[in-house]
């Protein structure tokens, strides 16, 4: 196992003899082997292990006990203990985000305060091939690119990941074969947290039915994932710097793409192309494979065309001759007065399991019908209420997980009824929705950003169940302590 992890750290030239390196260890298997095996390297004289780095979210009963475990394992190698404490919910309420991108957050800031606090040059995670499987295959049902299947890298700046191509049974394997011991975190059992039920169903159903080294297969694909983004990367940024200008117009940004340029490329760069100048002037809001098409179709406008436009986060696109222009704006500035910048909210919802959104304040749950005996359709099961709080949508489009966020501009759905598109702005206007009240409905978006469900009011048509034999996803919505 240590000349596997030798020859991966040597080919990505991850550490060198001189760098002094921080473990992260949790106290899982992962991360106990990768201290052990990097405290050998250290003994062979091939890097400077400098320290143990732990972080307690404070999130389980058995935190300060995993605590005191990698204390006592430093304690063992004869290293320094660096140790922070942070009760991440809490965190997560106050900043409006998920646990889980709270934790990480936490715990990167933490890593990168040790590291410049000890002097160290590196930060060492115990990511193994597995973690990289499911990884991939999380990003897959979510909608990726070759950016996204690229999965982990084997060093991130001033991170590294020696343990990448190394299997997580053969790091426990030789675990045991050293008598060595490791905490297990009991919330990996949680099927409701997304990657758990990649590792514990999907990954299994595919090794049984489909493929027994689908591990493997998972991990190859995001080394060649990465390598066509490196690729894909450059290429594209060499030719936005000869498409795209920069200007500004007033406070606004604005970007003037030559459209025919453009078009000779080929699509996958005309749409990275497009892709890296929507994200820049959409900022935090999430650009979506659909927002990349829109731009995509204005490319193909005639050459003498003017007022073809679509509103885009963030921004407005307009054909104007020879060229595409996307003009940078504030949220709520456009078309109407200047209003108090949204409290923007943002919570991934696995499926099944439910978020409590304090901004709400109110409770958006998923599950998948199951019906029970003698019972043939989920409309019969479930009781539905005039008010709007229980949605049935077809699962088999709504991947294997959701997010609850509340608008954002360029927003809109197809009503079901309506027989078409419509704003989002304009449904709240029609069903007269007070203006105050209007950021912090749910809404219920799919990986792509497509609203599938304002929550307490409608689905978006291309939701609909419409046959019997079609899987399906109950939504609920509930208020707490008041209307949302």
């Amino acid at each position: 196992m240590i000349h596997d992890v030798r020859r991966f750290i040597r080919r990505h030239d991850l550490i060198r003899p001189s760098d002094r390196v921080i473990a992260a260890v949790s106290g899982g298997s992962d991360s106990v082997a990768l201290a052990l095996a990097l405290h050998e390297l250290d003994a062979a004289g091939e890097l400077h292990l400098a320290a143990i780095a732990h972080f307690n979210h404070q999130l389980r009963p058995s935190a300060d006990a995993d605590e005191q475990f990698v204390r006592e394992l430093a304690a063992s190698l004869g290293l320094p203990f660096l140790v922070e404490r942070e009760a991440v919910a809490a965190r997560a309420l106050r900043e409006r985000r998920s646990i889980e991108d709270a934790a990480r957050a936490a715990r990167y800031a933490f890593f990168d305060r040790a590291r410049q606090s000890s002097g160290a040059d590196l930060v060492a995670l115990g990511h193994t091939r597995d973690d990289q499987a499911e990884t991939v295959l999380l990003r897959l049902t979510r909608g990726a690119g070759p950016r996204g299947l690229a999965g982990m890298y084997p060093r991130n700046g001033a991170y590294v990941r020696p343990l990448l191509a190394c299997r997580r049974g053969d790091l426990r394997a030789w675990l045991a074969a050293g008598n060595r011991a490791f905490v297990e975190d009991e919330t990996n059992a949680d099927v409701a947290i997304p990657r758990n039920r990649v590792r514990a169903e999907l990954l299994p159903l595919l090794a049984a039915r489909f493929n027994p080294s689908i591990v493997d297969v998972l991990a190859d694909e995001a080394d060649v994932a990465r390598e066509t983004w490196a690729w894909m990367d450059g290429e594209a940024a060499a030719l936005e710097t000869s498409v795209v200008r920069q200007r500004t117009a007033g406070a606004a940004e604005v970007r003037e793409i030559d459209a025919a340029a453009l078009r000779r490329a080929p699509i996958a760069l005309q749409r990275l192309v497009l892709w890296r100048v929507l994200r820049h002037l959409g900022g935090p809001r999430a650009i979506a494979f659909q927002h990349v098409e829109a731009a995509r179709r204005l490319l193909d406008a005639g050459a003498g065309a003017r007022g073809g436009r679509v509103d885009l986060p963030g921004q407005r696109l307009e054909r104007i001759g020879g060229a595409v222009v996307l003009t940078g704006r504030a949220a709520g500035a456009v078309g109407r007065r200047a209003e108090k910048p949204a409290n923007l909210f943002r919570y991934e919802l696995s499926i099944p399991g439910e978020v409590m959104v304090p901004d709400g304040p109110c409770i958006v749950s998923a599950e998948l019908f199951e019906a029970p005996a003698g019972v043939r359709s989920a409309s019969a099961a479930v009781r539905r209420r005039a008010d709007g709080a229980v949605a049935l949508v077809r699962g088999d489009l709504c991947g294997g997980s959701l997010v609850v966020r509340n608008r954002r501009p360029g927003d809109h759905f197809r009503p079901v009824g309506l027989g078409g598109r419509k704003k989002l702005q304009d449904y709240f206007v029609d069903r007269k929705i007070a203006r105050e009240l209007r950021d912090r409905v749910p809404l219920v978006v799919d990986a792509s950003d497509r609203i599938v469900w304002v929550a307490g009011h409608q689905i978006d048509a291309a939701f609909r169940v419409t046959d019997r034999s079609q899987p399906v996803l109950i939504l609920k919505f509930k208020a707490v302590g008041g209307s949302a």
